[in-house]
């Protein structure tokens, strides 16, 4: 199975980081990859509500939905999609969505933990003032094996993973959009200790450079298999990696230490 993972630079401006992910799909094809996974916020990154609201949609209006259905179905991929704003009443749900080579979704996972923080470089997060919290735990069956969503801060919280492993799962996607100054701390040694613990592939493509006045992302997309081993790293400005896969190796490990059980 070969995967790939993008790394983007999204902004504020809708229409720019659009076309900008579409060219990374379009251009990630040519290395045949079996899925392909987006960043967070793919499409857009703004703390401001009022060009979140021009730029939001429900989720079967969603430009990018819609594009990405077509791209799936036409060179039959399954392209998950790390995450967008979709609409929902008076807030939004920060949502991945996994379409299959027949340009259908088949699954999609809101995002769970919400990152409301005050960094020590005085920059503020406050996404519950925003976004909607998801309340259940999301996994898709592909032809390799068993995936589970999670999206960016819900990698601080292991019982989220430790419930999804219960599900026999091979891999689990982290798009994010994981700020630099948590990044350069503990981006890489979070999504390590997650692989280990539950012996599973990580997937993890992150956001790069300065998004806007308030928000600068990390990089440093990378993939890893179930020991805890870096397979591939994009660590800075954007681009694409990939990574060709062993899926059984999370359950020869869990035979080999049973922690699992």
């Amino acid at each position: 199975m070969r995967v790939a993972c993008i790394q983007s630079s999204c902004g504020e401006d809708y229409n720019k980081n659009y076309n900008h992910i579409i060219s990374l799909i379009l251009k990630s094809l040519k290395n045949k990859p079996d899925l392909i996974i987006t960043p967070e916020t793919s499409t857009l990154i703004t703390s401001n509500k009022k060009i979140l609201y021009k730029n939001s949609f429900k989720m079967t209006d969603d430009p990018l939905v819609r594009k990405v259905k077509e791209i799936s179905k036409k060179n039959k991929k399954w392209i998950l999609i790390g995450s967008i704003a979709i609409k929902d009443k008076k807030k939004y749900r920060n949502r991945s969505v996994m379409i299959n080579p027949k340009g259908k979704i088949v699954a999609y996972y809101d995002k769970i933990k919400m990152f409301d923080v005050k960094l020590p470089n005085r920059e503020q997060h406050k996404e519950s003032k925003t976004y909607k919290p998801g309340k259940r735990l999301v996994t898709v069956k592909l032809p390799w094996g068993k995936l589970g969503l999670t999206i960016c801060y819900d990698l601080r919280f292991p019982e989220i993973y430790r419930n999804l492993s219960k599900k026999n799962l091979n891999f689990i996607s982290v798009p994010s959009a994981f700020t630099k100054i948590t990044g350069q701390k503990h981006w890489l040694a979070l999504l390590k200790a997650r692989a280990i613990e539950n012996f599973c592939y990580i997937f993890a493509p992150n956001q790069f450079g300065k998004n806007t006045k308030q928000r600068e992302t990390f990089g440093h997309t990378v993939i890893i298999s179930p020991d805890g081993k870096i397979l591939k790293i994009k660590k800075k400005g954007v681009g694409i990696i990939y990574s060709d896969i062993e899926p059984d190796l999370s359950f020869k490990l869990r035979k080999i230490i049973p922690s699992l059980n």
